[in-house]
């Protein structure tokens, strides 16, 4: 990680924080407003955000509708000061920087912050495939039910004629459990 987009309103506070972050190594780029943070953040390898926590919460969601990278918020006296009833939100933070960071603690939290985004988009990405299997089974067995009622057979019996059925026709069972009752569904609809 070499290259941080540093956020801050106005440039001036932002000085020392480049200063710092210069003399350990990086590459830091600036930005003040979205316009400067969109143009940015495909050349940022982490987001550093010197703001106080409510706007964090603001701008972090707006960054990582366009980029995931780690974010860590930059605590100085000023941002802590100012940040006191955002402590319990739930931020977009993976990490957090403080003025008195030594070259080393400040490379040891970028690369535990950059551990903890990848991890949590990790994390994200399991809950997408879980809610879409747990999607899949609401289908499935609604059409096991269907068919248990319809042809008058057990559950075990209804899933083997899915799964026949999916065979056949070359498809997945969601798909033919879905056609199953949305083709159910309309025949009530016209009763």
């Amino acid at each position: 990680m070499r290259s941080l987009l540093v956020i801050d309103n106005p440039r001036e506070n932002v000085l020392s924080i480049e200063q710092t972050l210069e003399e350990y190594g990086y590459s830091v780029l600036f930005a003040s407003n979205d316009e400067m943070a969109k143009s940015h953040l495909p050349k940022a390898d982490a987001v550093i955000l010197h703001l106080a926590l409510g706007e964090v919460k603001v701008w972090g969601s707006r960054l990582l509708q366009r980029k995931r990278v780690p974010m860590l918020w930059w605590c100085s006296a000023d941002t802590a000061a100012s940040s006191a009833a955002f402590c319990e939100d739930d931020l977009p933070i993976d990490g957090v920087l403080t003025p008195s960071m030594s070259e080393q603690e400040m490379h040891w939290a970028l690369h535990f912050g950059s551990k903890t985004c990848f991890e949590r988009q990790q994390w994200l990405n399991e809950r997408k495939q879980l809610e879409a299997r747990l999607e899949e089974r609401k289908w499935i067995d609604m059409a096991k039910g269907i068919l248990c009622k319809i042809k008058q057979v057990s559950e075990a019996e209804a899933y083997d004629l899915l799964r026949k059925q999916a065979m056949n026709e070359r498809k997945r069972i969601v798909d033919v459990a879905t056609s199953i009752v949305k083709v159910y569904q309309l025949l009530q609809e016209q009763k």
